[in-house]
């Protein structure tokens, strides 16, 4: 299966993403994943993107698109692939289309992950992670630690990331609606759109959306 997996941030798109790809056995192809990879191994691409990067600027289109279409054409991805953070916009959705066109292929579903908006703010807002250890992460009201703003693992102080303050999450949000959501009546256009609650327990998300895609667990 080729699919796209869209929703706010805060909405659980990687966690959703590497349970989903998993079950169906298809690679997650993340736009964080693809950046990682290529700055890493030094491609031109990733070259490109690192030097936008460094001077404050986004990636350009062309690169995103670049990155994207390098990988899916990698022998795991023959028999599928789940999209997690690419298409990101309508030039990226159109973009994708042309290149599965040109491969003669085409995606058989996009995967619309919904949120209340002060449910993302709380998600996000409500984080806090270790100084000493960035993946000792709590939530003060989903997962607290014992000691508030002390950290059971290790003892070290718990702080709220910059880019987790609730201003920050509703600029992200306001990017999200502007650029991102129309690609989702982009699609609905195309009939290729389920949009499923991403409330409730992880496992709960994933059956819904293991059951929108026609596959059981």
């Amino acid at each position: 299966m080729r699919i796209v997996l869209v929703g706010p941030p805060g909405a659980g798109k990687g966690t959703q993403a590497a349970y989903l790809a998993e079950n169906l056995s298809i690679p997650h192809i993340s736009t964080g994943d693809l950046f990682r990879a290529n700055i890493s191994q030094g491609t031109e691409l990733g070259q490109k993107a690192q030097e936008y990067m460094r001077s404050g600027q986004l990636v350009p289109d062309e690169v995103t698109i670049g990155m994207a279409k390098d990988r899916m054409e990698q022998p795991d991805a023959e028999v599928g692939f789940l999209l997690d953070g690419f298409p990101r916009n309508l030039a990226q959705a159109e973009a994708l289309d042309a290149i599965l066109k040109d491969a003669g292929l085409k995606l058989d579903a996009v995967l619309d992950l919904e949120v209340p908006e002060d449910e993302v703010v709380k998600r996000i807002a409500g984080r806090r992670m270790c100084r000493n250890d960035s993946s000792h992460i709590f939530h003060v009201e989903y997962t607290p630690s014992k000691v508030e703003g002390v950290c059971d693992l290790c003892g070290g102080e718990l702080y709220q990331r910059e880019d987790d303050s609730e201003e920050t999450v509703r600029k992200r949000l306001a990017v999200y609606h502007s650029e991102t959501e129309p690609i989702i009546d982009y699609y609905r256009a195309q009939s290729l759109v389920t949009t499923i609650s991403a409330l409730g327990q992880v496992s709960e998300v994933t059956t819904r959306a293991m059951a929108a895609l026609g596959s059981g667990e």
